[in-house]
């Protein structure tokens, strides 16, 4: 099809962006963000609101103005440039759709801008909505349209002028559940189809972690990790990240190093690992993280077996379907924990915690990462 064929003859463009500073006014957003987006690769900018992801999406683009730094697509800084002559396009949360005009006239609106003929637009525009699976849908309007229909149109008038670079603002945030994971696993084949370097911004992990072949996890306007989603979900490389993909519990621990090995101690429970297992972890006064799948309940009398076993006591219970969901008061702290077995509120158990399962970091680190 002609889209994807010029969709791959622009997938060498890439991006290059050096110590930028962006500013609202007087008050500074990004701190100096330097990152590359390679040819090709599906990139999501995660990360809470305010942290700078859509407006580093938006610098990109030239929505926003750069205070100082560099974007570099290909071999020319683009950072002064208007948006229409970076190569990019932008899917935006809003769809931001004409609403008088047909779905043809939409998709085709930019290949009218730069003189296209009627006849290539029109053979354009079909060759995208049969990849987007709407053909026929030519002459309709866009306000009889669903959500998700209206999403595909949008990435088709993306798509129809070839961009190098797609620029993915939150589009999937307004869609039902349903059809926000049907267009998540669409937009990323269209993505690899064409070999687009896709930017995408979201605050949705799992909407990052599916579509993505790397994130990039941004904290008040800075980069906290960047790594594939295997690695920052598994690794991730200090508090703050740990907490933001998922593992909310938080336990106070102290880690202690000897001619025996190393300890790892929450209150009275203890559990000992083996030189090569403790090598990155720090020594003193610790905080560890953890996801509510990563412990489980068990006797508050049972062998500890080599995890962490802290006594406990089940403060609420709920059912969400397949397990239960408990609010353990455990160590001072309130845990949640996902169990397949049914404990009555106020029972004691024991809260059991595999320490391979533990993000632990300074306890100086972890006091800044809220």
């Amino acid at each position: 099809m002609q889209a994807e064929t010029q969709g791959v003859s622009c997938a060498g463009a890439a991006i290059q962006v050096r110590d930028l500073h962006v500013a609202y006014g007087g008050t500074p957003v990004l701190h100096g963000v330097s990152l590359d987006f390679a040819p090709g690769t599906f990139t999501a900018l995660l990360g809470s609101s305010g942290c700078g992801k859509t407006t580093l999406l938006r610098s990109l683009c030239g929505f926003v103005p750069v205070r100082s730094g560099s974007i570099v697509v290909g071999d020319r800084d683009v950072a002064l440039l208007p948006p229409e002559k970076r190569g990019m396009a932008m899917v935006f949360q809003s769809y931001a759709l004409w609403p008088h005009m047909t779905v043809l006239q939409n998709i085709g609106y930019g290949l009218k801008l730069r003189g296209t003929a009627k006849t290539e637009i029109t053979a354009k525009v079909a060759s995208l909505l049969a990849m987007l699976g709407l053909s026929g849908y030519e002459e309709r309007k866009v306000t009889a349209l669903s959500g998700g229909q209206r999403q595909r149109v949008a990435l088709g008038r993306a798509l129809a002028v070839d961009p190098g670079i797609l620029l993915l603002d939150e589009p999937l945030s307004n869609l039902d559940a349903k059809i926000r994971m049907t267009m998540r696993h669409e937009i990323r084949a269209i993505q690899q189809r064409l070999g687009v370097t896709a930017i995408h911004v979201t605050h949705d992990r799992e909407e990052a972690m599916t579509m993505a072949d790397r994130l990039v996890i941004m904290q008040a306007g800075r980069i906290a990790q960047i790594g594939t989603p295997e690695e920052v979900y598994d690794r991730p490389a200090s508090a703050f990240v740990a907490n933001f993909m998922g593992a909310e519990n938080v336990l106070p621990v102290h880690v202690a190093r000897s001619a025996d090995g190393t300890a790892v101690s929450a209150g009275a429970a203890v559990a000992r690992l083996a030189d090569h297992d403790a090598t990155a972890l720090p020594a003193g006064e610790a905080v560890a993280y953890f996801r509510d799948d990563a412990a489980s309940l068990d006797a508050p009398d049972a062998a500890p077996q080599g995890d962490l076993l802290v006594p406990g006591r089940i403060a609420a219970r709920s059912y969400p379907g397949g397990l239960y969901r408990y609010r353990v008061e455990a160590a001072g702290r309130q845990i949640t924990i996902d169990d397949t077995a049914r404990h009555e509120p106020g029972a004691a158990v024991g809260l059991r915690i595999p320490v391979r399962r533990l993000h632990i970091f300074p306890a100086t680190e972890a006091a800044t990462a809220a």
